[in-house]
């Protein structure tokens, strides 16, 4: 049996990547981790140890005999262990540095049962055992690029001048008027649902954006952006699509739909450079096994002024080509995710800005153009992804806004508060909503959206 590690100590521990890193020999080094191989290889153990500071592992050697040798060989795939001892140059190939263990004490054994073996496992086994995931290569670097991503979308705005805000997750408004949201209750099952009567005293709703509120801070302080989780009621069983995702939504006072254009081409781009610059080993995992063109993708985004075409000329375009598509292109639908790749990946070779779409397609608050068909609406195209910006400048004219909510049949007493910012000193404004996970499957290849969020709520699926 191994020795049992205490459940604290007194030592200073230090971070694999750290090791792995070193400029020399270290005495007296502390690590902590999960046990990933084990070999007993005449009279020497090796260990690979990983603590998720990074996608590489620490190898650590125990002599033979009794000590480190006899507790190394003793522990299985998926341990936890402390090793003590000094860092020393590695004689083998692809490492400068390994751990000569001094001292091996198990913190908490791991059974052989332990569903993650060294072997492939599939992403759909894997989406089962979502709790566990993390342990694997794949899915520690996805969602050590997640965390950072989430920074560079922080420092993005900071640097731009942009005010963080919070918006609501519990909402009374239907900002798409789509009418796919969760309802929130407080009654009791069964019981005939009374909104009077209900918490808020009317009916409440996890939001589908935090983009009407994030309109009120814009025409307070000039640029506002949030960046929080979203919900939609869309039962949808697609790789793109997901009941809780996270949007990314700036706002800009007196900015048109040009600077947004400008904006959210900029954005994209950065976080692009961001993933090859400051995740590039982990990123590279991706290059390596799951898409072999996701360097060739990201830099044609980074180096590529983004195309400009309106949605008129985008669905000409569509109808010109000799491509057999499963929706047909029509002015006045929606563009879908094949059409998108189309133009992206073989109509313009390179990522596509659509703007000036069909007013009947696209929500209440957009800006009306004057032909009287269209709205200053946008979307940002990339290579492989699609869509991944939808944005607009908003309709800044309370007569206009006034009509577009009574054409759609909307209720204008639900919106009277967003209102209010067209009576009181309006100004134009534009902003979009960028979907992290879709950017996260831009930098990383990955083609199923429920592997980029770390638990995945889909129809039919709340585990974990």
């Amino acid at each position: 049996m191994a020795n049992q590690a205490p459940p604290s100590g007194s030592a200073p521990r230090s971070r694999v990547a750290a090791l792995l890193n070193a400029s020399g020999p270290l005495e007296n080094v502390l690590v902590k981790g999960w046990v990933r191989t084990v070999r007993d290889q005449k009279g020497f153990a090796f260990l690979e140890i990983n603590d998720g500071s990074c996608l590489k592992n620490l190898q650590v050697i125990a002599e033979g005999g009794e000590g480190p040798y006899e507790t190394a060989v003793s522990l299985t795939t998926g341990c936890s262990v402390q090793v003590s001892g000094r860092l020393a140059a590695s004689p083998g190939k692809g490492q400068d540095w390994e751990l000569k263990a001094g001292e091996i004490l198990l913190i908490g054994d791991c059974p052989e049962s332990f569903p993650l073996q060294k072997k492939r496992h599939s992403d759909e086994f894997l989406r089962t055992i979502a709790h566990l995931r993390p342990r694997t290569n794949k899915f520690g670097a996805l969602f050590r690029i997640r965390s950072s991503m989430a920074l560079a979308v922080h420092n993005f705005f900071a640097d731009r001048g942009f005010v963080y805000i919070q918006t609501p997750i519990i909402t009374g408004s239907d900002c798409e008027g789509a009418g796919e949201m969760f309802t929130l209750t407080t009654q009791a099952k069964g019981e005939t649902l009374a909104p009077e009567k209900d918490f808020f005293g009317k009916p409440a709703y996890l939001t589908v954006s935090g983009q009407l509120e994030a309109e009120m801070y814009a025409l307070a302080l000039g640029a506002v952006y949030t960046f929080g989780p979203t919900f939609r009621a869309e039962n949808s069983n697609t790789s793109r699509h997901a009941a809780e995702f996270w949007m990314i939504e700036p706002e800009a006072a007196f900015a048109d739909l040009n600077d947004n254009m400008a904006l959210g081409e900029e954005l994209v781009r950065h976080l692009a450079s961001h993933a090859l610059e400051k995740c590039s080993q982990d990123v590279d995992l991706f290059a390596r096994f799951v898409d072999k063109t996701l360097s060739q993708t990201l830099d044609n985004i980074i180096n590529n002024d983004f195309v400009r075409m309106t949605y008129t000329e985008a669905v000409e375009a569509l109808q010109k080509s000799d491509r057999k598509f499963q929706y047909q292109p029509m002015w006045g639908k929606d563009l879908q995710t094949e059409h998108e790749r189309y133009i992206t990946e073989e109509y313009c070779k390179k990522p596509v800005i659509v703007y000036d779409y069909p007013a009947s397609i696209k929500p209440f608050y957009m800006r009306m153009n004057p032909d009287g068909k269209t709205v200053a609406a946008m979307d940002v195209l990339v290579p492989r992804i699609g869509e991944i910006i939808g944005g607009s400048q908003r309709e800044e004219r309370l007569d206009m806004l006034q009509a577009r909510i009574k054409e759609m049949g909307l209720s204008e007493e639900e919106y009277w508060w967003y209102l209010d910012s067209r009576r009181f000193g309006t100004a134009p404004h534009s902003g979009f909503g960028m979907g992290f996970e879709r950017v996260l499957m831009m930098v990383t290849g990955v083609s199923n959206i429920r592997d980029v969020i770390p638990f995945p709520r889909t129809p039919g699926n709340v585990e974990f």
